[in-house]
């Protein structure tokens, strides 16, 4: 049951599975709508692996240690949020008495920002949190989705060339099926509270998609939404990283194919076999026999190529593009710091209590 607490507040609204599904073009576009409002996202994943050193989080010292560093990470983002800053003193004070979790924090931001714009919906492009989909409906039981499909080899092809998962098919081909196979379970558990979109679909009308999400959200659409030319926040990110230099252009149809040219038929068979249930159900068409599973040895070996591959995209993020690296390399930066000083108060808060 929604509360009236709830409906006082912007809809929150996670944009699903993974990454690299033109999930910028959309956001950008949506954003032309002041009922709409949806920031660069926080990728709170990446804070995740961290948690188990912050202790019990019921302890105030703790909840509160994570509250300034959830308001750091924000500080720390490649794009900043225009117009706001927090305080995580207030922000700890108004959330102490309400389920503790990192979700909580982050949306508390998100939703502060989209009640400073006067939205009436705010959208969270952080789509790897497909996982913890559970845990955030319990905290807001209003919460939608926006599953955005799109064809797994042209996801893993871009996914690939990103310096945001692995670097090798065989890997990132296991990270799409996580992703989906987490959405799937969304679906079949709360089909009302989530819009399927395939991303192909927008490439080829843009209009009868953004109506039909607008539709879901109980926005307007806008004609506007049509010409990501008017967009400065399109044209600021265009600049920042190569990953998002498309952005301020209206799509290109013909990249739909564009793994093609970027995948050998090898990887293409391997995405195909382990995607086949998936790809049928969304109207992909295969272009190989699809019989070539993963398995252990493809697997190390992809491993080895990905570490070797990884530390290449990085030196070449460092020459070509020193605001990029430089950006990333912050945030990086950020959470190995969180990370150092939590093991270090670990350390000596055993060491005390063995005296």
């Amino acid at each position: 049951m929604t509360t009236s607490s709830e409906t006082r507040r912007p809809l929150p609204v996670l944009m699903i599975p993974l990454r690299r599904c033109g999930s910028h073009a959309l956001r950008l576009r949506l954003n032309f709508s002041r009922e709409f409002y949806s920031p660069y996202p926080l990728h709170v994943v990446d804070l995740m692996p961290l948690l188990p050193l912050y202790g019990d989080l019921s302890e105030d010292r703790n909840y509160f240690q994570l509250v300034v560093d959830v308001v750091g990470l924000q500080a720390a983002s490649m794009v900043k949020w225009p117009d706001i800053a927090f305080d995580p003193v207030e922000i700890f004070e108004s959330l102490a008495e309400q389920p503790r979790s990192v979700h909580r924090i982050a949306w508390e931001l998100l939703l502060r920002a989209g009640e400073k714009q006067q939205a009436r919906v705010v959208m969270d492009k952080s789509l790897d949190c497909v996982c913890y989909a559970d845990e955030l409906l319990r905290l807001f039981p209003n919460m939608r989705f926006l599953n955005v499909v799109r064809d797994p080899r042209a996801q893993v092809a871009s996914i690939n060339r990103a310096i945001i998962h692995d670097f090798d098919t065989e890997l990132n081909v296991r990270i799409w099926l996580s992703a989906y196979k987490a959405a799937d379970r969304l679906l079949a558990e709360h089909p009302d509270k989530v819009l399927t979109i395939r991303y192909e679909d927008f490439l080829l009308d843009q209009q009868t998609v953004l109506r039909q999400v607008c539709d879901f959200f109980g926005i307007a659409f806008l004609p506007q939404m049509l010409d990501i030319g008017r967009s400065t926040e399109a044209a600021k990110i265009a600049q920042l990283s190569s990953l998002w230099s498309s952005n301020h252009f209206p799509p290109i149809a013909a990249h739909a194919d564009k793994f093609k040219q970027q995948l050998s038929m090898r990887e293409i068979e391997i995405i195909e076999t382990a995607c086949r249930d998936y790809m049928e159900r969304y109207g992909y068409t295969l272009l190989t026999a699809a019989q070539l599973p993963l398995n252990d040895e493809l697997i190390k070996a992809a491993e080895i190529r990905s570490l070797k591959a990884r530390a290449q995209a990085w030196g070449d993020l460092r020459r070509n593009n020193y605001r990029d690296y430089m950006l990333r390399q912050c945030r990086a930066d950020y959470l190995a710091g969180i990370r150092r000083r939590l093991q270090r108060d670990r350390q000596l808060e055993q060491s005390f209590q063995e005296m």
